[in-house]
């Protein structure tokens, strides 16, 4: 028994003292920041789950910022360092690019155990992500974005008709983010019809809402796979399971096969990947990894986007009047509007930027050094920082800094007004990256734009929203591993507008 006892607690001793062991990395070197807990660091909630993590990041920044340009912190046991100036940040992704090349993920994915995320732009690394960027960024050409309009089109008018029939009664917003940005997605990518609209359990919608997951054990693994990096590649663990996996690659494989058979002509995403088949045989894998690549550019982001909008108008009806009354004016004679039309809204552009400043769907961005470099602690003070050490930066904060926004928590359109500059000088000081900045920048930018703002369009034009009584206040936003924003329970009520 006392064996036992004895080999319990040196093993617990072990596992604590190799939790810790870093923790006095930033103490060393005379690097403030707040203390870590063995084996949550400084982000317990991405455990215990009791709050988001984006808000123990906001209350970092708050507590550093504009004190320090960055302070200490750990991640489970790894000494990183969490950015507290938008000046610094906007540096670290443009003018320091060379030494802050990759992404942190890129250094827990196995392209051979995990062969969709880990062809993944997002996560391949150095002369990898360089090529796989060059092949895919034809892809987002605005003449090929201009080209899927239709399909959005199409896709709006779907949602329409699906709100009348379910406008007596709350709606979840999430829930019909999610439909239209999976049935637009599915057709633009795969040339499928996803069919959200007609059935609840649509299964292209099912799988790629579990392309990323937001459970505990999700967490869990992404951890081991963090701290223990040998134990995840012995157990095989990869971040998309085998059988969403298997689904998208048959999924490409039959898409494929019936652009081939039907000799279909679409200037959309799988017309290009056909294009890339045969012009650089590029492997039907290597297409279905593409395919998830759009799809995650494409669905989850966008959708957490259009909700959020439609949110925020629902609570400020002198707004949504205010966007209505242009959208209106800008309708053409067959009762719809262009894509050049839309793309030129000075409002709309107004409400979409203001909508990603309050809730940007991507919420931090951390980069890994991969070139020594050293950086300015204060205006007094450099601090160097190793090759493999992590910058986060939290566009969640930057976006909330009453240093550059008055009452940052207000949704208030009116602050990217044209005569102000519009976005242009808050992305020079750094606090406002919805998308990133610099040369690893969202890829999918341009057609998120076009489907979130085609969405709006087809919501306000044919209906009044407003909020219904069981939504929260404030918003419930779940507490996620994953970099996106999670959100729950934006119940709105949506009135058929007489035409």
């Amino acid at each position: 028994m006392l064996i036992t006892v004895g080999l319990a607690l040196t093993a617990f001793a072990v596992l604590y003292l190799y939790l810790t062991w870093h923790f006095d990395f930033w103490r060393k070197q005379n690097v403030p920041g707040p203390d870590p807990l063995p084996l949550v660091g400084n982000f317990p909630a991405f455990f215990r789950r009791n709050r988001p993590v984006m808000e123990e990041k906001y209350q970092i920044y708050k507590d550093y910022s504009p004190k320090y340009n960055f302070v200490g912190i750990f991640t489970n046991r790894l000494p990183q360092i969490f950015v507290t100036s938008p000046a610094l940040a906007r540096d670290i992704l443009v003018k320091y690019f060379k030494n802050f090349h990759d992404n942190e993920i890129g250094l827990i994915t196995n392209k051979e155990l995990d062969p969709l995320f880990g062809r993944n732009p997002f996560v391949m690394r150095g002369a990898a992500w360089k090529a796989k960027r060059a092949e895919i960024t034809p892809a987002f050409t605005a003449s090929r974005i201009k080209a899927l309009y239709a399909s959005v089109e199409s896709v709006c008018a779907q949602m329409t008709k699906y709100v009348k029939e379910h406008a007596g009664s709350p709606m979840d917003m999430k829930e019909l983010g999610d439909k239209f940005t999976t049935d637009v997605v599915s057709s633009c990518i795969f040339g499928a019809d996803a069919q959200s609209f007609i059935h609840h359990d649509a299964e292209i919608r099912d799988m790629g809402s579990k392309l990323m997951d937001s459970s505990l054990s999700f967490a869990l693994k992404m951890a081991i796979m963090t701290v223990l990096p040998n134990v995840a590649k012995l157990a095989k663990m990869s971040l998309v399971s085998k059988p969403r996996e298997k689904f998208f690659i048959n999924l490409m494989a039959e898409a494929i096969r019936h652009r081939e058979e039907s000799s279909e002509k679409r200037l959309d995403f799988l017309d290009y990947l056909t294009t890339l088949k045969h012009e650089k045989n590029i492997t039907e894998l290597d297409m279905a990894a593409h395919g998830v690549t759009f799809f995650l550019d494409g669905n989850e982001t966008s959708s957490a986007t259009l909700s959020l909008n439609i949110y925020e108008l629902a609570k400020q009806p002198a707004i949504q009047q205010r966007l209505r009354e242009e959208l209106l004016n800008a309708t053409n004679e067959d009762g719809t509007i262009s894509y050049e039309t839309l793309s030129e809204l000075p409002f709309l552009e107004q409400v979409f930027s203001e909508g990603l400043r309050l809730w940007p769907p991507v919420t931090f961005m951390s980069k890994v050094c991969t070139d020594p470099i050293e950086l300015d602690l204060t205006s007094t003070r450099k601090v160097p920082i190793e090759r493999g050490t992590c910058a986060i930066i939290s566009n969640w904060s930057l976006h909330r800094d009453p240093q550059f926004y008055e009452d940052p928590l207000t949704f208030n359109p009116d602050r990217f007004a044209p005569e102000k500059g519009g976005i242009f000088p808050y992305k020079e000081k750094g606090c406002y990256m919805p998308f990133g900045d610099g040369p690893r920048q969202c890829l999918g930018m341009r057609f998120g734009r076009m489907q979130v703002k085609r969405g709006i369009y087809e919501l306000l034009r044919n209906f009044e929203v407003s909020v219904a009584p069981c939504t929260s206040d404030p918003l419930k936003i779940v507490s996620s591993p994953a970099i996106s924003l999670g959100l729950r329970g934006i119940w709105l009520n949506f009135k058929p507008i007489a035409a």
